[in-house]
């Protein structure tokens, strides 16, 4: 199962949200000689004792972290994501949505195809004027179907992006309790790649959960499996024609007959 055609490893850590956590100082107390609302204190009260700071040896410490047998679950999280039924049919629907702009540029490209056959086919003796108008025009629809092109990538590929990395957010909880019910204390994930190798060489494929996880979300989800593609029409060949071999009787010479005596 592949599903990075659709999507890119990265895709997971620029959606999953970084939570900044700032801490603020507490604002102190204006001082007596700073603030004229505030009258200064008598001479005869004693002043208040000094904080007393506790020694560094006494502060809190954190628990130390426990050493436990690691049971590892292994997880190609993209490809899980794309597997669900919603992830079916988000390329299902993607694909439909945007079927009339490729028929348009298939169209709009034999056109390109059948004016630069017009062009090949022009007679040496064909006017300069012919031969010009015919290559601007090319140039020019040659220009604006890549734009045109460019520009629908470039939608098709942010619309995906953003409908996919919402499903991505729905899909990692319950991959993270699938893991927990189950006893597994790390979830790794194969798809996960740096500079183009992957971050688990090897793992045994009964701590696979990927499969599991895309079955207990269909199970959550109120989407239904799609159906199975149509099969493509496929056109009878026609038996091919072939010429009769004709075989040529080879020439012979006769011999000359003998003169008579």
């Amino acid at each position: 199962m592949n599903y990075k055609s659709l999507l890119l490893a990265a895709l997971v850590a620029g959606l999953l949200p970084v939570a900044a956590i700032a801490q603020a100082a507490p604002e102190l107390p204006a001082s007596p000689s700073q603030s004229p609302m505030v009258p200064a204190p008598a001479a005869s009260a004693p002043a208040p004792p000094a904080a007393v700071q506790a020694p560094a040896d006494q502060a809190p410490k954190l628990p130390p972290p426990v050493a436990m047998p690691a049971k590892i679950a292994i997880i190609e999280f993209e490809d899980a994501a794309g597997a669900t039924n919603e992830g079916q049919k988000l390329v299902t629907d993607l694909r439909k949505k945007y079927e009339p702009r490729e028929a348009e540029f298939k169209t709009r490209g034999a056109e390109l195809d059948s004016l630069r056959k017009q062009l090949k086919d022009l007679p040496a003796t064909a006017p300069d004027d012919q031969r010009s108008k015919l290559i601007k025009e090319i140039d020019q629809r040659d220009k604006r179907l890549q734009s045109d092109v460019s520009d629908y990538q470039s939608e098709a590929q942010k619309e995906f992006q953003e409908a996919f990395g919402k499903l991505i957010q729905k899909v990692g909880p319950v991959a993270i309790k699938y893991a927990q019910d189950n006893g597994f204390t790390i979830m790794m994930n194969v798809g996960a790649e740096q500079q183009g190798l992957p971050t688990v060489l090897w793992f045994n494929q009964s701590t696979d959960i990927t499969a599991a996880v895309v079955e207990a979300y269909n199970a959550a989800s109120p989407v239904a499996a799609q159906p199975p593609p149509a099969p493509a029409a496929t056109t009878r060949p026609k038996p091919a024609t072939t010429t009769p071999h004709t075989t040529t009787t080879p020439h012979t010479t006769t011999a000359p007959k003998p003169p008579s005596q």
